[in-house]
């Protein structure tokens, strides 16, 4: 096949593999892994669904490519993102992660993901999981598109609208309706990866397979 003429546009075609994969993901062989084995694959641990709401928030106006190469030193930094040990942080975990040139030094950022984790303990205490929670949200399959349409990109759902909505209800912050949908197309709450794309039918099976929290 030619990418020059064959492959649909949002698409390319790896020459080390061979095979279709999702325009974002050219940049880098831990982007590609990314794409591959994470994105959009249905997530029910919380400590990861935690994480990924954080690092997403981070992400506001950098690029995900940034905060992936990143986020070992976030995972360092944020005691793997462990609600129950981030809760605790103190203006001296502030101090020493604005002093860590391996994550995003910013203030509000920090602050918002020790806010967040008080958020998620009391999610606990009302849904019995942060998890649970969140896939409350998931999109009806009769809203979503069948196949998202190649070279468009979708914007957040109604339902991630709402989400956002609620969650800052609830005290979180840095969770806009953007950063929201992201979050679900990165946990798997929807299956945004393009036609033909090989990750697709993948996550979609991995979907089929997903005992969905209660």
């Amino acid at each position: 096949m030619s990418e020059t003429t064959s492959v649909p546009a949002g698409l390319f075609l790896h020459e080390d593999d061979g095979v279709l994969r999702c325009q974002w993901c050219r940049a880098s062989p831990e982007y590609r892994r990314y794409h591959d084995e994470e994105w959009g694959f249905p997530v029910t641990d919380e400590r990861r669904l935690f994480e990924k709401i954080c690092l997403e928030g981070f992400q506001a106006g950098l690029s995900w490519l940034t905060i992936l190469n990143k986020r070992e030193a976030f995972r360092k930094g944020f005691a793997n993102f462990e609600a129950d040990k981030v809760v605790r942080f103190g203006d001296r975990d502030i101090e020493r992660l604005l002093a860590d040139p391996g994550i995003v030094r910013h203030r509000g950022k920090i602050v918002s993901t020790i806010n967040n984790a008080q958020r998620v303990l009391e999610l606990r205490q009302e849904f019995g999981s942060l998890a649970a929670y969140a896939w409350g949200y998931e999109p009806a399959k009769d809203s979503r598109p069948h196949v998202p349409q190649t070279g468009v990109v979708l914007g957040p759902s109604a339902e991630a609208v709402a989400m956002s909505k609620d969650l800052k209800k609830r005290g979180w912050t840095f969770v806009g309706p953007t950063t929201v949908y992201a979050f679900m197309q990165a946990m798997g709450l929807v299956n945004d990866h393009y036609e033909h794309c090989h990750a697709r039918e993948k996550a979609a099976k991995a979907r089929k397979k997903l005992k969905k929290p209660v």
